[in-house]
């Protein structure tokens, strides 16, 4: 069997990447529909027996919290956030069967479903609907380090991580409100009171969750050491996902604008890349009250692997990361080349434009990235007409942003309403 998957997956790569690529096709009415239906059933059953085991406010909270997390689900499935039986379920299923093998707690009743996301991250819900990235494929090098992930994951599912917060906000919610009716009966320092509520708060929900992180690398690396993959690359996937930037890392060149933005019937204009002037901004002069330390709910990464080489010392040794399997490469590129149909699907079309020049600048499928360069350029010529512009295009923020996408934004929000048009008429024609 998992020769036959092997072999499927390189064929079906070979297929894909012999001739011009094809997205993905999201045609799948019947299998949405079909899902909804089922995963509705389940979470109504979940909700009938959280209610009948925690009674009285508890058990009416967490009816509302589930109720509102599968509505808000079910309109995800509906609006094609996922995909259904794609190159990527068979991979992900081989790589549970495998960590299953010598692990029988993990639950059998384990649905797979692929998130059309660029983030690397996964996500397993309480009925056993596990949410695999695409992203993951496209950031991760090997099986290993996508096997880790998952493993991670089904720690915080066996251990009922979800649930466990959950409760705790509820808890802390009723004493709250217990304290605040004391603060409502005096009338000195309400203001510094009712901020210490919330300060403990923060702090306390932060500390819980990094805890929570670091149970679920003990207990995922716990799982993933009794199967066949390697051990080393659990350590190495902490150290990718470390190197991970929402954005991208990569800086694009002002070479790159003048070559994809001088056209034969709009010559370049040095004057969009003209930089906003933020040096009278003192960002200094705002101080938070709350410690910016305490309120990460996820431990530095170097915390988490130190956490686990003290705990697991064969973990000491670094090795660097293994090769791809030929399956795992054709998946790889696959997530890579869905990148752009991710960011337009998610009416991310500013950071599509950006990946777009990332992926030209490279020199990468050339005629397929100006293609959604055109279609990018389209959406943000809508938007600019009808005066929406900041939902799809980023306002430049130096203190969060790299000065590479700085650049980029000043450059966007510089074009006129004209310039955008000529642009997306240019390379939709090209294409």
């Amino acid at each position: 069997m998992k020769n036959y998957i092997t072999f499927l997956l390189i064929f079906i790569g070979a297929v894909f990447f012999a001739q011009t690529y094809k997205t993905i096709d999201t045609a799948d009415y019947k299998q949405r529909k079909d899902f909804i239906k089922n995963y509705s059933l389940n979470n109504e059953f979940l909700v009938k027996s959280l209610k009948a085991k925690y009674s009285g406010k508890t058990g009416g909270e967490l009816t509302k919290i589930y109720n509102e997390l599968g509505k808000d689900f079910e309109k995800q499935v509906k609006n094609k956030d996922f995909i259904f039986n794609s190159v990527f379920d068979a991979k992900v299923k081989d790589i549970i069967g495998r960590l299953r093998k010598n692990n029988p707690q993990i639950p059998e009743n384990l649905k797979i479903l692929i998130a059309k996301d660029n983030t690397p991250n996964a996500y397993c819900f309480a009925d056993g609907t596990f949410v695999i990235n695409m992203g993951l494929f496209n950031w991760l090098n090997n099986d290993s380090q996508l096997a880790a992930v998952i493993s991670h994951e089904l720690g915080h599912k066996m251990t009922e991580h979800t649930l466990k917060t959950f409760l705790g906000l509820i808890n802390q919610n009723q004493l709250d409100k217990m304290v605040v009716q004391d603060i409502k009966a005096t009338k000195e320092y309400r203001n510094e009171r009712a901020f210490s509520v919330l300060k403990n708060r923060v702090y306390k929900k932060g500390s819980e969750n990094r805890k929570q992180e670091m149970q679920a690398d003990s207990l995922g690396y716990t799982v993933f050491k009794n199967s066949d993959f390697t051990r080393t690359e659990f350590i190495n996937t902490l150290k990718r996902l470390e190197d991970f930037d929402t954005i991208s890392p990569k800086e694009l060149k002002v070479e790159t604008y003048k070559k994809f933005f001088n056209l034969p019937k709009q010559e370049f204009n040095d004057k969009w890349l003209k930089k906003e002037d933020f040096s009278l901004y003192n960002y200094n002069h705002f101080k938070s009250k709350l410690n910016k330390d305490s309120l990460k709910s996820h431990p530095e990464i170097i915390l988490r692997i130190n956490h686990l080489k003290k705990l697991f010392p064969e973990l000491k040794t670094e090795v660097t990361d293994e090769k791809a399997s030929e399956s795992y490469a054709v998946l790889e590129k696959t997530a890579r080349m869905e990148t752009l149909p991710n960011f337009y699907h998610a009416e991310d079309y500013g950071i599509g434009i950006y990946a777009s020049l990332q992926f030209l600048q490279d020199g990468e499928e050339e005629k397929y990235y100006k293609t959604w360069l055109g279609k990018c350029f389209s959406k943000i010529y809508e938007a600019r007409k009808n005066y929406n512009l900041n939902r799809y295009l980023d306002r430049v923020d130096p203190k969060n942003q790299s000065e590479s996408y700085q650049q980029f934004l000043n450059f966007m929000w510089n074009l006129s309403l004209d310039e955008i048009k000529n642009i997306a008429d240019f390379y939709q024609k090209e294409s």
